[in-house]
């Protein structure tokens, strides 16, 4: 499991506020296709935010954990059924930019 600055957990943390659930841990817990999904996702963004359906808060940590240690990513957060994940992506992908065709305001 990756650990965090305090720094770095607080801009994280600003990161993700805009963000929207993007992967749900349903009744059936965390099963194997909803693990590749975080891992799917995460190396996509990043950064991003869980949505547990779960009413027990220590099963939330516990599912928390279980997500870091196996994707060795960082928890950044978690508030009620909502956890913040972060993990490093080695080799970011970059939209590339097209350029402008000249103009005669670009010349």
């Amino acid at each position: 499991m990756l650990s965090l600055t305090v720094s770095e957990r607080l801009a994280l943390k600003s990161r993700a506020h805009a963000l929207k659930p993007t992967v749900m841990i349903g009744n059936a817990g965390l099963t194997e296709s909803v693990l590749n999904e975080i891992a799917q996702t995460l190396k996509i963004h990043e950064i991003i935010k869980i949505r547990v359906l779960n009413d027990d808060r220590e099963q939330r940590e516990a599912l928390l954990e279980a997500i870091c240690t196996q994707l060795n990513a960082a928890p950044v957060q978690h508030i009620g059924k909502i956890l913040v994940i972060y993990q490093p992506n080695p080799m970011p992908t970059r939209l590339k930019s097209k350029k402008c065709p000249a103009t005669k305001a670009n010349r």
